[in-house]
């Protein structure tokens, strides 16, 4: 049977910042799956997800941010046991419900660029 791992020792407490944000925990499912919560002092905690060609972030508050994660891991874990690609009714179905988002930095992050 398959089990989520905690894979947040393999980042380097440097690693573990990014901009306003702070690595609380990252889990990897089947290694093909990947779910990680990010806290902020400052704005709403960050869920960042990745399955196959669907990833994304989702935001929660402080007060829901564990709960929304582990239903977040939950409902991945189902869709990967069903299908080991998520399909597009699933991703359709998750990006509404979860209220997916793509920040323009989550590829690439081009505010460096503009420091003159």
């Amino acid at each position: 049977m398959n089990k989520w791992e905690n894979v947040t020792d393999c980042f380097s407490e440097n690693d573990r910042h990014y901009k306003n944000t702070y690595l609380e925990i990252s889990e990897v499912y089947d290694d093909e799956v990947e779910v990680s919560l990010f806290s902020s002092k400052e704005d709403p905690y960050e869920i960042y997800f990745s399955y196959g060609i669907f990833y994304g972030i989702i935001y929660a508050d402080e007060e829901n941010a564990v709960a929304k994660c582990e239903e977040v891991k939950k409902e991945l874990e189902k869709e990967y046991h069903n299908h080991k690609e998520p399909t597009n009714e699933f991703i359709n179905a998750f990006a509404r419900k979860h209220e997916v988002c793509m920040p323009n930095d989550i590829l690439f992050d081009a505010s460096s660029l503009f420091d003159f």
